[in-house]
């Protein structure tokens, strides 16, 4: 089982650590490192080239969080493509699947968060936690997408939507009768995703917090 495990944590790790956003923004001539938050992450991309281009910018950031979703699917879903096509060989194939769906998207967190390609900087791993839960369990991570749009819009805080929804994640799916295994990872990953919002819960309480403003019309 350590040899599946080994290749689950290398696929993911290399594909979460793909700088998307930082790849994004500097197409555009910009080193996302050096503006706004300086984080590579799907918000800060929006906001700062959304500054810059306009509607372009604004795209190009829902571009990065679609691709840091797609990181954490793939690193979870190939797994599943692998067996559907290759049969099971053993009783305990669908055990050991599972155990690599979910090293697939540890490791992907891991490198979304900490990439071997930006000298381990890295973004907060909302989007790619959001990629992935939606293979393991779609209905639970619907769920939280339900509430991270609703905070989000009572709020104008993309933080407090994110941490809002890291903390549904678990309960949403004990409520979803998801097996302990899969709910002790949503309780541990909830708890990375809320850990990699520190400054921003810090700035929510002193109110200094960046907003998505409404602009007035006309």
């Amino acid at each position: 089982m350590l040899l599946p495990l080994l290749i689950a944590a290398v696929v993911g790790y290399i594909l979460g650590a793909l700088p998307f956003g930082y790849f994004v923004a500097r197409s555009k001539g910009i080193n996302i490192f050096e503006h706004g938050s300086k984080n590579p992450g799907a918000t800060n991309v929006k906001r700062v080239l959304g500054e810059k281009f306009g509607k372009t910018g604004k795209r190009l950031g829902n571009l990065v969080f679609f691709l840091d979703a797609l990181k954490g699917a793939v690193a979870t879903g190939w797994i599943l493509v692998l067996a559907h096509f290759s049969g099971p060989d053993c009783s305990c194939a669908d055990y050991i699947d599972l155990w690599m769906q979910i090293t697939g998207l540890v490791f992907a967190l891991v490198g979304h968060s900490f990439s071997c390609f930006t000298k381990f900087k890295g973004g907060k791993g909302v989007a790619t936690a959001a990629g992935g839960f939606m293979v393991l369990m779609p209905y639970a991570m619907m769920t939280c997408l339900v509430v991270w749009v609703v905070t989000f819009y009572a709020s104008r805080y993309v933080s407090l939507a994110s941490i809002v929804a890291a903390i549904a994640l678990p309960i949403a799916a004990f409520f979803f009768h998801q097996p302990p295994l899969l709910l002790g990872l949503a309780a541990v990953i909830a708890t990375f995703v809320v850990l990699r919002h520190r400054a921003n819960i810090t700035r929510l309480m002193n109110g200094t917090e960046n907003r998505f403003a409404k602009k007035p019309k006309g």
